[in-house]
């Protein structure tokens, strides 16, 4: 049926007369299509029009094997630059979805043009794979330039949870601490919401809330930490290298192991278990800031 029974065209009349008149020579559309090739043929040939040429690509299914729908994930690309994912990498995940070009897996934008060859799609259908996508994504956040990639986490924050709010309090200080943290940051992060999350330390405002073990941890060492705030305020140079230094002369001297020191003190300066290296923590912080942290929790 070409018109429905009030005179409108169906699809399969209107797709024809919209490509034609759009002047669309090729066209590459899932093999879910291809029973319609035939019956288009049909209207291009009455129409006396030349008829494009058509390919016709296997489906993208869910890890599950099934038609991807949206239950996998299948949303628009609003929703994947909220879940963190760089348009780079997703651009270079999507193309690798039922096309290989040997065992190569990165392709810059230009390379994937260049490269690009519809004889070399896959007849069965892909499966998309949050977790290589992630794992991606986290490929090309190490490789990105620090000033970049900052940028990126900063036009991403309006969409990323706590974004809004770290976008608020993002001045000239807060986004050199941003960049100064970056190379510590990116190495753990395979997502910009990860990203944004281990950076929570840069935005959070003292007395910082802590997670449940990194209080514990508090807990255990706050000995350590009222020992190790004078020798660190005594410090007339503040870096990585020089509170290292100090932290390491601390434990030295009470014959505590490296880590009793420095877990709870990362406890106190992030709030969490895990962050980047806690005497990059130090610097990126600065001393004022750092010192009032150790401070918060060694008196308590």
């Amino acid at each position: 049926m070409l018109l429905r029974s009030d005179g409108t065209p169906t699809y399969m009349l209107a797709v024809v007369v919209d490509d034609h008149d759009m002047g669309v020579t090729q066209i590459i559309r899932g093999d879910d299509h291809l029973t319609n090739a035939a019956r288009q043929s049909h209207i291009y040939q009455a129409m006396g029009w030349s008829i494009p040429a058509w390919a016709h690509i296997p489906l993208i299914h869910g890890a599950d094997g099934a038609k991807l729908s949206k239950r996998h994930g299948a949303l628009g690309v609003d929703a994947y630059r909220a879940m963190g994912y760089l348009p780079e990498a997703l651009r270079n995940y999507l193309v690798r979805l039922g096309w290989s070009q040997g065992d190569r897996e990165f392709f810059s934008t230009q390379d994937m043009i260049e490269a690009f060859d519809l004889a070399q799609v896959h007849r069965s259908p892909a499966r998309f794979d949050f977790v290589k996508l992630e794992n991606m994504n986290g490929h090309y956040m190490r490789a990105a330039n620090d000033a970049e990639l900052t940028q990126a986490l900063i036009d991403t924050l309006p969409y990323l949870p706590r974004g809004p709010e770290k976008l608020a309090a993002l001045d000239d200080r807060k986004r050199a601490q941003l960049l100064a943290a970056m190379p510590g940051l990116k190495e753990r992060a395979k997502t910009l919401v990860q990203l944004s999350d281990s950076a929570d330390y840069l935005f959070d405002q003292r007395p910082l809330k802590l997670e449940p073990k990194a209080a514990e941890l508090i807990a255990k060492g706050r000995a350590h930490l009222a020992a190790l705030h004078p020798r660190l305020a005594a410090l007339t140079e503040w870096s990585a290298a020089a509170t290292e230094a100090a932290v390491r002369a601390q434990a030295e001297a009470t014959g505590a192991k490296l880590g009793d020191l420095a877990q709870p003190l990362r406890a106190a300066l992030t709030g969490k278990t895990t962050s980047p290296g806690i005497f990059d923590v130090l610097e990126t912080l600065g001393r004022e800031e750092s010192l009032g942290r150790i401070a918060d929790q060694a008196g308590g």
